[in-house]
């Protein structure tokens, strides 16, 4: 299988290495870093995974690893050669990624939720030389038309002839690669080196979450995703400490995991908090042993920011990130975090707010497009458009309009496309919108954000009906599960109105700015 390819150089971000802990050697395995240094530490015998009312050791996981990794290269797996992932937070998901990136391969972890459609396009795109699921995911993979790739479960990698050496990466090697919905509906692949993992925790987490190897990381984000993937995985293991694994969300489960673990950083969404308040008043005694929660993947509302401490006495850091840049780059520190403020630049990175059309930085107090770069950046596989919108004059630009204050401090203010953030998850519109259009009652159909007290925004579908049929609440209900079955369960429009039409330009586009400003008047 060949090798996937970076995009042009003089279309990447400019890269800034500022920390004296971002110098890494040239020959850089992630694995090893994350794993056998830990062990040369003298931490075998330390709790790596927590799952289940069982404990993971660090040695116990080298050697699942290792046995994994000796399986992958007996199935013929070599350097360069993408495995996707469908794994769900047990600790199977550690081991396998560990064991891809440990033998010179490249992990491509999916969604737990996403369907065998949206599976396809991932598989298409990435070229893997095998597919590893477990059981309670596998019915989405019987779906696929994978033709002459092998899909396998996780148990058959287990008990392989053990793969003791990392291998000989070079630090910009890819390790991971990370799909993210994109404004026009189609995933974007995020490539991610070996040294990129790292720099995540040697800055982020280094610097704004000072952890020590007595710590215990917990939450709830799928490792699949970016937040996830450094929250529960990179940033416990990069710092000998422990990762405390919830496989299905609850916020009953969510507290108890907190309570019974005593997780010290809790890595959740806005609505997760939410969530957790709304199930339980008095959680200051099963939330004792938190040290911070953590938000990102959406704005966390000042409200809800002043009823978690209130309610807890635990501050809670706002974060923002994203796949391209692999995590959060503009976060609240401890003891410095406000109300309505995402917070200040992540040691290592820089954020300007800039005016779109001139690329120029504009005053304090003013609103403009935020611009970031550091050591990790915006790296798109196959999307030469993408990248070029994406990175401008070396500056990542995820797309988030913002304002910084006299202090420093940034206040987001709205997306700049459409992007749908609910839950803390993004949602394309032009992907609901396609879905939609296959069905027989849609003539034309636009998706965009609404407000939603619970989650900040829902999708919500503006719908023209064919002469043929007639608007009712049956058919709302249809059109809902109709998205439900053909893509992730949380992707349906949760609000449907039916209209005669759509406004559009002189041109005939469709005016979506115009439906996004109506449903947020007051």
């Amino acid at each position: 299988m060949a090798k996937l390819s970076y995009p042009p150089r003089e279309l990447w971000p400019e890269r800034i290495y500022s920390l004296p802990e971002l110098s890494y050697p040239d020959t850089l395995n992630a694995c090893h870093e994350l794993l056998d240094v830990n062990l040369e530490h003298g931490r075998g015998a330390s709790p790596a995974i927590y799952f289940n009312h069982s404990v993971v050791t660090y040695s116990q996981l080298r050697q699942e690893v290792m046995e994994m990794a000796g399986a992958l290269r007996q199935r013929g797996i070599e350097p360069g050669d993408r495995v996707i992932l469908r794994l769900l937070n047990r600790p199977h998901f550690i081991s396998t990624l560990l064991a891809v990136l440990r033998i010179g391969a490249v992990a491509v972890p999916t969604p737990p939720l996403i369907r065998a459609r949206e599976i396809s396009v991932i598989f298409e795109s990435s070229g893997p030389s095998l597919l590893v699921a477990e059981a309670d995911l596998w019915e989405e993979v019987e779906k696929l038309d994978t033709n002459s790739v092998p899909c396998v479960n996780v148990e058959s990698l287990r008990g392989g002839q053990p793969y003791h050496e990392c291998g000989p990466t070079s630090k910009d090697d890819l390790a991971v690669l990370l799909y993210t919905s994109g404004s026009t509906g189609v995933p974007k692949g995020c490539m991610h080196s070996h040294a990129d993992l790292l720099a995540i925790a040697d800055s982020y987490a280094r610097y704004v979450l000072e952890p020590t190897s007595a710590d215990r990381f917990g939450g709830h984000p799928t490792m699949a995703f970016a937040y996830g993937l450094g929250a529960l995985l990179v940033f416990p293991l990069r710092f000998g400490a422990s990762t405390v694994l919830l496989d299905r969300f609850t916020p009953e489960a969510m507290m108890e995991s907190i309570r019974d673990y005593k997780v010290t950083f809790t890595f959740c969404a806005p609505l997760s908090l939410r969530m957790m308040m709304n199930q339980c008043t008095n959680l200051k005694s099963p939330l004792s042993s938190l040290r911070l929660a953590i938000s990102a993947g959406e704005t966390l509302p000042g409200p809800v920011y002043r009823s978690w401490q209130e309610l807890t006495g635990v501050e809670v850091l706002d974060g923002l990130g994203s796949t391209e840049m692999l995590h959060i780059f503009i976060s609240a520190r401890p003891g410095r975090s406000r109300p309505a403020a995402t917070g200040e630049v992540v040691p290592g990175y820089e954020a300007i707010v800039i005016d779109e059309k001139s690329m120029k930085p504009v005053p304090d107090g003013t609103e403009g497009l935020l611009a970031v770069k550091g050591p990790t950046g915006c790296r798109y596989l196959d999307s030469i458009h993408r990248q070029q919108n994406y990175v401008r004059r070396g500056w990542n630009i995820p797309g988030d309009v913002y304002i910084r204050d006299s202090e420093g401090f940034f206040h987001y203010q709205c997306r700049n496309d459409d992007i749908i953030v609910c839950g803390g998850i993004n949602i394309a519109g032009p992907e609901v919108e396609g879905v939609l259009a296959e069905h027989p009652a849609v003539s034309e159909v636009a998706v965009v954000a609404s407000p939603d007290e619970l989650r900040g925004m829902v999708p919500k579908a503006f719908v023209v009906v064919r002469a043929s049929y007639t608007p009712s609440e049956e058919l709302k209900k249809d059109l809902q599960c109709f998205v439900q079955r053909e893509l992730a369960p949380y992707k349906y429009p949760r609000k449907v109105e039916f209209v005669r039409e759509l406004p559009k330009t002189s041109t005939g586009k469709v005016r979506r700015s115009e439906l996004r400003r109506s449903e947020f008047q007051v």
